[in-house]
This record gives C-alpha cells, sequence and structure tokens, in this order.
C-alpha cells in the first residue's frame, strides 16, 4: 500500500515567526513521532526518511516512531480502522514504559498524528511532554477528503460513502478513524453527541479540567499549516481554525472560535503566554524541503 509520503521537495516556505524553546539542562530530549493516514512509522520514504534526516542533523537524539500494532503492516491499517481513543491508550502506555522518555520528551505528529499526540498531552502528563509539533494536524476536524494518493485511494473512496452516508452513527464511529475526527458544521448537535474522539479533546460536550491543565503543561504548541494542501479541508484546521458553525463556506480563526473565547482548553493563556507558534509552509499537504524543515522545526527540538 502506498502513503501520504512526506516528500522533500524544494518549497519556498512562509513563516509566522516565533522563538525555539530554550534547551534542558540534562541535553537533547527525546523526539516521539506519530505518523498520518495510511502512513507506518517506519516507512523509509517517509517517516523512516525523516527519523534518518533528524539523527543526522541532532546527533545522539533518541528518535521514537510510534508503531500502533505488531507490526508495519498493522501500523498502517490501523491509521484507517482502529478507535483513536485505544490508539492514543497503547501510545501512552508504550511512552511511559520508556525509560529514555522519564526526564521529558518532545513530539512531532505529521497529519493525523498532530491531533493524536495533542490528545497524548491532555490524557498522559506522565512522562512530560516538553513541545508538541503538529504538520499538518487537524485539530478542528476534517470536513471533506478530497485527495487521497497512490494505493491508499481505494480505501478514501470507501471512507468518503461511509462518511457521507452517515459519519455519527455508531458503527461507522467505532470503526473508522476518519469518522471520528469529521466535523459537520450544519450538524452540529449530531457532532458534539457522537463524536467519540474529537468533541471530547476540544472539549465540547463537557468541560474536562485536567485536560486543559495537561495542555498547558506545553512549553510550545507549533503549528504547521500548508497553503496549497490538497488533502485537508478545510486546511484552517491545522492552525485550529474551522468552518463556522451552521454553515460549509466561511471560516473562522483559533482566536474567534468558541474554544478561545470560553478557553476551554487554555489556548488562549498559552496564546498570551508566547506558548502558540503558527507556521506556514507554501506546499501541499506534508510536502516541505529538508532546508526549511532544518529551519523552522529543528530549533523546537534541539
Amino acid at each position: 500500500m502506498e502513503t501520504l509520503a512526506l516528500f522533500l521537495l524544494s518549497t519556498v516556505p512562509l513563516v509566522v515567526p516565533g522563538g525555539p524553546v530554550h534547551k534542558y539542562s540534562n541535553g537533547t530530549l527525546p523526539l516521539v513521532m506519530w505518523h498520518g493516514m495510511g502512513d507506518s512509522c517506519c516507512n523509509p520514504l517517509s517517516l523512516g526518511a525523516i527519523k534518518k534526516m533528524i539523527e543526522e542533523e541532532v546527533p545522539g537524539i533518541d528518535v521514537l516512531s510510534l508503531m500502533i500494532g505488531e507490526n508495519v503492516i498493522q501500523d498502517t491499517e490501523n491509521s484507517f480502522f482502529l478507535d483513536v481513543n485505544q490508539q492514543v491508550s497503547m501510545a501512552c502506555l508504550r511512552l511511559a514504559q520508556d525509560p529514555k522518555l522519564k526526564g521529558g520528551y518532545n513530539a512531532m505528529g505529521f497529519s493525523q498524528g498532530g491531533q493524536f499526540l495533542r490528545a497524548v498531552a491532555q490524557r498522559c502528563p506522565s512522562p512530560p511532554m516538553r513541545t508538541l509539533i503538529s504538520v499538518g494536524g487537524q485539530h478542528q476536524g476534517v470536513y471533506g477528503l478530497p485527495k487521497c494518493p497512490g494505493e491508499s485511494s481505494h480505501i478514501c473512496d470507501w471512507i468518503r460513502k461511509a462518511l457521507n452516508n452517515g459519519a455519527y452513527t455508531d458503527m461507522v464511529q467505532k470503526h473508522l478513524v476518519q469518522a471520528q475526527y469529521w466535523h459537520d458544521p450544519l450538524n452540529d448537535d449530531l457532532y458534539k453527541k457522537h463524536s467519540l474522539f474529537l468533541a471530547d479533546v476540544n472539549q465540547e460536550r463537557a468541560l474536562n479540567e485536567t485536560y486543559k491543565k495537561n495542555l498547558q503543561l506545553l512549553d510550545k504548541f507549533v503549528m504547521v499549516k500548508f497553503l496549497q494542501d490538497s488533502v485537508v479541508d478545510p486546511v484552517d484546521t491545522e492552525w485550529f481554525g474551522f468552518l463556522k458553525t451552521g454553515q460549509a463556506k466561511e471560516t473562522e480563526t483559533l482566536q474567534e472560535s468558541v474554544i478561545y473565547k470560553e478557553d476551554r482548553l487554555g489556548l488562549a493563556a498559552m496564546d498570551k503566554a508566547g506558548k502558540l507558534v503558527f507556521l506556514a509552509s507554501d506546499g501541499d499537504h506534508l510536502q516541505f524541503s529538508r532546508e526549511w524543515f532544518n529551519a523552522q522545526l529543528l530549533p523546537y527540538i534541539r
């Protein structure tokens, strides 16, 4: 199965400035990575290449690329079909059992791995996540699945039909990962009531003070948006924005949203404290150059 490859293209980045986190006294922190839909922990064309690149640029760094399952095939299949809450629990257990992470770690999630790692930060504060880098993550969910390249396209065709026919039915919610962050602005009540993952981690049903407290423990929350993204709809979700409720055309920024105005996740407080960083790359989904990656993301994990 082909994956959503991280093509290291020569793109010209457009960046919203933000300073890197400070170095810790015990040296470079380990880095935990989580891949996106249809990908795996160790694909040599995607996260395998990213892991190697980071190890070359930051000598001595420990990089853990999460495998959700017993092997690469399960890891790939689980990115489509394993309940997200179960995946997050598996990741939390894996991190808690790793002695290298006891002093803390940085995290980098690609595509849906971005919001999954945010759930880890909110639900599992030990070991402590210091910096979260979300590369094309969909933090307010998606309302569309416009493109899925390679051999995964037939799976995406099936996913589209399932989402269109009933994203919030128990069967679809429990067995389709993308349904758990499907966010229909035209059916807000259904979304809040039946979304098994996103509505919970975004505090849209009830206020969990632990989620809010834990997320604010981050030193930095870095979000990368791809300005020519043909996979994520709407692309504003990569900066925690989304479509305005009740229609499907106009979008709003994070700062205009109820989540921010009511500070349900502590994002407003984090913003005021300079903990939120918004970066942009002028490319398609997960397409960036090594030069851009080194200049814009490496400072947050050194």
